[in-house]
């Protein structure tokens, strides 16, 4: 497969850290020219610093929830670049508990961040992806969205629907020179569980870690390659349609899961502890 995105455009939201930041990293390796979005503006600035000695680097301090900023962020793809060969939407939110004990505006959020987003902003995209000749589409979703969560109840639906959103999408597209994908991965190793691994289902932790670096190169490979969808990793993907498919398996299986996940959350914990000492 050519890696090579010299004089490609690519958009990243979420991309100031994490997922998104590895994200930009092999993409300005592979010579793109990058479009870096998140809401925090000071970290979007220091890994622009970081990427710029490599490539060229516009960043849009904003909120994917907001459609105005939406629409400005693709004025901004065009005036810069003048087309987007790939747009990846990585940008997530996750208000963890029973939905019950979740604020109601915190799960309205979830949908708004996690799958109205992605929606719009392929809506808005696509103009400039078939003014670029064709490209594609990648979005972030998680093995939440194969199966049911219990204690993720809102951003397991709002994955569920990203996943279904990008498939029906890919359909939609097919012939068009625009390719629709979807990563669906565990557990991966970034603040955006560790830093708050005490409310994280017990059950996540059964499913083995990614690194930030590994989902990242998923994600550069599913810009390329024929592949609609990708589970990290997949021994996962299969462990949770099975569950999907047959819930009385799903539920027998979950109490030696969580079992599973809690010994390994206690590890990571102890870990984490060691090293902030």
């Amino acid at each position: 497969m050519d890696r090579n995105f010299t004089g490609k455009t690519v958009v990243v939201t979420g991309g100031s850290e994490g997922v998104g930041a590895a994200v930009a990293r092999h993409f300005a390796a592979a010579g793109a020219n990058l479009l870096l979005v998140a809401r925090g503006k000071s970290k979007l600035e220091r890994i622009a610093e970081e990427l710029t000695p490599k490539t060229t680097v516009r960043t849009v301090a904003m909120d994917v929830a907001d459609y105005e900023s939406c629409v400005n962020l693709c004025k901004v793809a065009e005036t810069e670049f003048g087309a987007i060969h790939l747009l990846v939407n990585n940008a997530g939110y996750h208000q963890r508990g029973p939905v019950e004990k979740v604020d109601a505006a915190a799960l309205g959020r979830m949908i708004d961040v996690n799958l109205k987003a992605p929606i719009v902003l392929s809506r808005l995209a696509m103009p400039l992806l078939r003014k670029a000749g064709g490209g594609a589409i990648v979005n972030v979703a998680s093995l939440a969205g194969r199966t049911p969560v219990p204690g993720a109840a809102t951003y397991s639906a709002s994955k569920f629907g990203l996943r279904a959103f990008s498939l029906a999408l890919g359909e939609e597209l097919a012939g068009s020179g625009i390719k629709v994908a979807a990563v669906s991965p565990g557990p991966i190793d970034t603040g955006f569980i560790m830093s708050n691994i005490d409310v994280v289902a017990d059950i996540t932790f059964s499913q083995p870690l990614s690194t930030a670096d590994e989902v990242a190169a998923v994600i550069m490979d599913l810009a390329i390659n024929d592949k609609r969808e990708q589970s990290m990793p997949a021994s996962s993907g299969f462990l949770t349609t099975a569950s999907y498919l047959f819930p009385a398996l799903g539920r027998a299986l979950r109490p030696a899961l969580v079992r599973k996940g809690r010994k390994v959350k206690e590890r990571l914990k102890a870990k984490m502890h060691a090293k902030a000492r």
